[in-house]
C-alpha cells in the first residue's frame, strides 16, 4: 500500500462511519493478558497496527495470538511465554513504546524482561525515567545490555507507595500492570484517570485484580497471588471519534460517527459547540455536522482527563484556521505538539507560535522555552500543498487540512497514521473524499 495520498480537497466530507476500540486501551489490555493463567478474549478490537505489533511481541514471548478482525475478537494465550531477546523485541517493536508496559508481568510471570531502545512519535519528551524508577521501586534490577536495558527482580516485587509529579497515563499503567501481584499494598498518588484507565482497570478486576480508585486521584491495589485469564468488550476510540468530527467542522461536512459515546467525550461536545459546530446524539453514535455560517474562535487549553485532552487538539486546530478571529490553545500535555502546524501555515494557515503560557493557567512547560502555546488568526482559505507527516495525530491533522483546502495535495508518510485510525482509507471513500 502506497505511503502517499493524492487528496483533491474543497469537498464536504458526509456520510457514516464506525469507529471501535480505543487504540490507548486495547494495547494495554493485551499486554495484561501476560498476567492470567488462562487465555483472554477482548472484543471490538480494531484493525490498527498497533494492534498487529503488540501481537508480535506477545508472540515473539512465545504467546499465541489469534484475531479475526471482521468481528473485532481477538484471544491471547500466555500458556508458552517464555524469555526474549532484545534483538527479536526491538525488531517487532519498532518505533513502538509499548515494550516497556511488557515489563511488569513478565517480571512477575518470568522473573526477567528486556526493553530495546525505543521510540514513538516526535510530540515531546516521553522518557522511561519514570517507568524505570516505578519497577526498581517495586524491586526490579535494571543492568545494561546491547541495544536495550534487562531487568530482573531477583527478590520478587513488593508494594510500593508512589507519588507522580505529574498525572502520566504511561507511568500509571505501568504502575497497575506491575502492583496486581506484587507482594502487599500499592498506593499510586496523582494518578492519570481516564477512561481507557478506568477500562484497564475493570479489565484487571475481571482478571482477579484487587483495585480501589478514590476521587482524590489516588489508586490502591492490593496484590493477589494468581490472575485469570478476562473476557471483555474496549471501550470505543474518543479520539478517532473526535477526528473525524473536526475533520467534519473543518470541511464543512456533515459525518455520523458511529460508536463515538457522549460520556467520554463530553469535554470536546462543549468545545465543538461553542466553535459553531452542532452535533446530534444518537443510540449507535453521534453525527456532527457544520451547521453554514461563520465558525467561532475560542481559547483551549489541552489538560489531562477530565480536561480537554491533547490528542483532540491537533485535528480541531485545522477547523479553527477556518473560524473568524483570534483562537488560542496551550498545551500543556506535551511540549512539542505543534510541529505539525508548519504544514498548515504552509498551507495558508495564519498561525503564531509562544513560547509563553497563553492559557489560564501557567503550565510546566512555562519556563522551558518550548514553543507550546499558539495563536490562529482565522479565517484563512486552505491551498493544496506537499506535506509530510511528522506523526499519527499531526499526520490525520494534516489529511483533514488537504482535504479542505482547494487543489490537490500529496500527503507523504501517511502509514503512520494505521497507527491509530482503522481503515481510515475506506472511510474516507465512504465519505466521499476524494484521493488516490
Amino acid at each position: 500500500m502506497s505511503d502517499s495520498l493524492r487528496i483533491t480537497g474543497g469537498k464536504p466530507l458526509t456520510g457514516e462511519i464506525t469507529v471501535r476500540g480505543a487504540k490507548n486501551f486495547v494495547s494495554k489490555a493485551m499486554v495484561a493478558a501476560l498476567l492470567g493463567d488462562t487465555p483472554s478474549t477482548l472484543r471490538n478490537v480494531p484493525e490498527i497496527r498497533d494492534v498487529s505489533v503488540v501481537s508480535e511481541l506477545l508472540e515473539v514471548h512465545g504467546a499465541t495470538v489469534a484475531y479475526d478482525p471482521a468481528q473485532g475478537v481477538l484471544t491471547i494465550d500466555p500458556a508458552k511465554v517464555g524469555a526474549a531477546s532484545v534483538g527479536d523485541v526491538s525488531v517487532h517493536a519498532g518505533e513502538s513504546r509499548i515494550p516497556i508496559l511488557f515489563c511488569g508481568p513478565l517480571l512477575h510471570r518470568l522473573g526477567e524482561a528486556v526493553i530495546p531502545d525505543l521510540g514513538g512519535c516526535m510530540i515531546g519528551g516521553r522518557p522511561v525515567d519514570f517507568h524505570l524508577e516505578i519497577l526498581e521501586n517495586f524491586g526490579a534490577v535494571a543492568k545494561p545490555v546491547k541495544n536495550g536495558l534487562l531487568l530482573r527482580a531477583p527478590r520478587g516485587l513488593r508494594g510500593i507507595k508512589y507519588r507522580l509529579e505529574y498525572p502520566s497515563v504511561g507511568a500509571t499503567e505501568q504502575l497497575l500492570l506491575t502492583a496486581v501481584k506484587a507482594e502487599g499494598i500499592t498506593r499510586l498518588e496523582n494518578a492519570a484517570v481516564e477512561p481507557e484507565i478506568k477500562d484497564l482497570i475493570d479489565t484487571l478486576q475481571k482478571m482477579g485484580a484487587i483495585i480501589s480508585v478514590d476521587t482524590d486521584r489516588s489508586i490502591t491495589i492490593e496484590g493477589v497471588t494468581t490472575m485469570h485469564g478476562f473476557d471483555h468488550t474496549a471501550l470505543n476510540d474518543r479520539i478517532e471519534a473526535a477526528s473525524w468530527a473536526s475533520a467534519a467542522l473543518a470541511t464543512k461536512g456533515d459525518i455520523v460517527v458511529k460508536g463515538a459515546q457522549q460520556r467520554s467525550m463530553a469535554m470536546y461536545l462543549n468545545v465543538f459547540r461553542k466553535v459553531g459546530g452542532e452535533f446530534e446524539v444518537r443510540q449507535d453514535g453521534i453525527r456532527f455536522y457544520h451547521p453554514g455560517g461563520d465558525l467561532n474562535a475560542i481559547a483551549i487549553q489541552t489538560d489531562v482527563h477530565p480536561g480537554f485532552m491533547t490528542d483532540w487538539q491537533q485535528p480541531l486546530v485545522v477547523a479553527l484556521t477556518q473560524a473568524k478571529g483570534l483562537s488560542i490553545v496551550h498545551e500543556t500535555v506535551y511540549e512539542q505538539r505543534f510541529g505539525f502546524t508548519e504544514a498548515l501555515t504552509q498551507m495558508g494557515a495564519t498561525i503564531q507560535l509562544y513560547r509563553e503560557c497563553l492559557g489560564d493557567t501557567a503550565c510546566r512547560f512555562g519556563q522551558r522555552n518550548f514553543l507550546h502555546s499558539a495563536v490562529v488568526n482565522g479565517p484563512t482559505p486552505l491551498h493544496a500543498a506537499d506535506i509530510e507527516v511528522p506523526d499519527l495525530r499531526g499526520g490525520f491533522s494534516h489529511l483533514i487540512a488537504a482535504l479542505a483546502a482547494t487543489g490537490t495535495s500529496t500527503v507523504s508518510g501517511v502509514g503512520v497514521i494505521d497507527r491509530g485510525y482503522e481503515s481510515f482509507r475506506d472511510k474516507l471513500t465512504a465519505l466521499g473524499a476524494g484521493f488516490e
